[in-house]
């Protein structure tokens, strides 16, 4: 049976599914907030059978995200999220999105060609947009190849001030320079 953990942060609540395994817990899904509902009603409606709870390493997290939320210089380690339950390519996808440092922003064909997929940019885009670990792994960090923003599932307004708390910020244009952009060998 899945778990549920609701944080509020300066963004709306943030709220993760998890749970527990041999080795510790591990987070199944996080969800934010947005103007059409509360992070903790998606949630609910996602696992309407979790209950409430928390143990030390969930706790931990949710310290970690209200962290990151309020600027704070936080990673995550890929050990606490079930990656299992997402798809080879989303998986690849995901880990390569987990080594964009913090402070810079890669595009999705950049994504793409790391892991040796050019012209994969639309299903880098699609596998993104469906990553349940937002903030975990720092999908915001995945921009457009022309430095416009993109999407984010949590909206526009999130992903534009969470890469601002990292010093990111878009031009008067609305887009980010080339000069924040992480070429991975």
């Amino acid at each position: 049976m899945n778990s549920y953990l609701v944080r509020k942060t300066s963004f709306g609540p943030v709220a993760l599914a998890w749970r527990p395994t041999p080795r510790g817990a591990v987070v199944c899904q996080v969800f934010l907030s947005d103007s059409a509902s509360p992070a903790d009603d998606k949630l609910r409606h996602a696992y309407p059978d979790a209950v409430v709870a928390a143990c030390p390493d969930v706790r931990a997290i949710g310290a970690g995200i209200r962290a990151l939320l309020a600027g704070a210089n936080v990673e995550f380690d890929l050990d606490l999220v079930d990656l299992d339950a997402c798809p080879p390519f989303q998986r690849a996808v995901l880990r390569a999105t987990h080594r964009i440092p913090r402070g810079r922003v890669s595009a999705y064909g950049l994504v793409a060609a790391q892991l040796d997929k050019p012209g994969a940019a639309r299903a880098v885009g699609n596998a993104l947009a469906d990553n349940p670990f937002p903030l975990l792994i720092p999908c915001h960090r995945v921009v457009r190849s022309d430095g416009e923003l993109g999407g984010f599932g949590g909206g526009p307004f999130l992903k534009s001030a969470l890469l601002a708390l990292e010093g990111v910020a878009a031009d008067d244009s609305g887009q980010i320079r080339r000069a924040r952009f992480h070429y991975a060998g």
